[in-house]
């Protein structure tokens, strides 16, 4: 299919982008990498009368560590992040999930900023993101405001950004000494649209689970935290038993629809797949 007729704008700053949303509000589509956008153009599921392209506008494209958070800006792509010494040592979870995302092709021009602020059910950073507890920051003419990731996705291709705002960073925190990282997902190539996944982060009490993020994907329109799973690990011995608890306690969390990719029986059994795997590779008791 080929994509509807609209203009197009590369603003070279912030000011710009901001006058350009406020001239066109709704009619206005972000362009920050594309990989995903210019898809969902070409099947005429978005019909913009302009695209604002973004990725001319500097300060948008660094990895910045402070004390406590890792701040990635909205135009740092997948690739760099994925090379990114500093992502690897202090965000560990967003390094195991970037080789899931796509291809190299595309890793080298999609951005976090354009998985985020497009909340694809489907894509691994807003389910790193839930799982970390991360912080979304949003900028408009207005000023600048942060909105964490449990609160950030509403639903299919919706979040808290509104239409006169531009996602401008994530900001992860830093890895504790304590916690165990797990990412994994499933498809039928790699590469292709993950049927499901899971972002997981323990902290750890010595051989105990002390608290513990589930974020799935593919599991609805937003990610989801397996909250009655997680707490069926907190506290418990890591054995066979403890995960079979886990896995029953998931049906309380995810309620997946059937669909092409598989029914609803078949994605909440990859769902435990994935738990069980996230659990074991802590190491489980005999």
């Amino acid at each position: 299919m080929k994509a509807p007729a609209f203009d197009y704008v590369k603003p070279k700053n912030l000011d710009e982008a901001f006058s350009f949303l406020k001239q066109y509000g709704s009619g206005a589509q972000i362009l920050a990498g594309g990989q995903s956008l210019m898809a969902i153009l070409n099947l005429g599921l978005a019909m913009p009368e302009v695209l604002i392209d973004i990725t001319g506008i500097e300060g948008l494209k660094d990895i910045v560590v402070t004390e406590h958070h890792v701040r990635v800006g909205a135009l740092v792509t997948h690739a760099k992040l994925q090379t990114s010494a500093d992502i690897a040592r202090h965000v560990p979870l967003l390094s195991q999930c970037i080789p899931h995302v796509a291809h190299m092709a595309i890793r080298n021009a999609g951005t976090m900023g354009g998985s985020m602020a497009l909340s694809d059910p489907a894509a691994e950073y807003p389910a790193v993101a839930l799982a970390l507890n991360a912080v979304i920051t949003l900028q408009s003419a207005k000023g600048t405001r942060d909105v964490m990731a449990s609160d950030y996705f509403l639903g299919l291709y919706t979040t808290a950004r509104t239409e006169d705002e531009l996602l401008v960073a994530v900001s992860f925190p830093k890895v504790k000494p304590n916690q165990v990282m797990f990412f994994d997902e499933l498809t039928r190539r790699r590469g292709d649209y993950a049927l499901c996944g899971l972002a997981a982060a323990f902290d750890m009490q010595g051989p105990h689970i002390s608290s513990a993020k589930l974020a799935y994907l593919s599991m609805a329109d937003t990610p989801v935290l397996a909250t009655h799973a997680a707490a069926a690990l907190v506290g418990k011995p890591l054995t066979e038993e403890t995960i079979a608890q886990a896995q029953t306690a998931l049906a309380d969390d995810l309620s997946p629809l059937g669909d092409l990719h598989g029914s609803a029986l078949g994605k909440l059994h990859w769902a435990k797949v994935l738990l069980a795997r996230s659990v074991r590779q802590i190491g489980v008791r005999k």
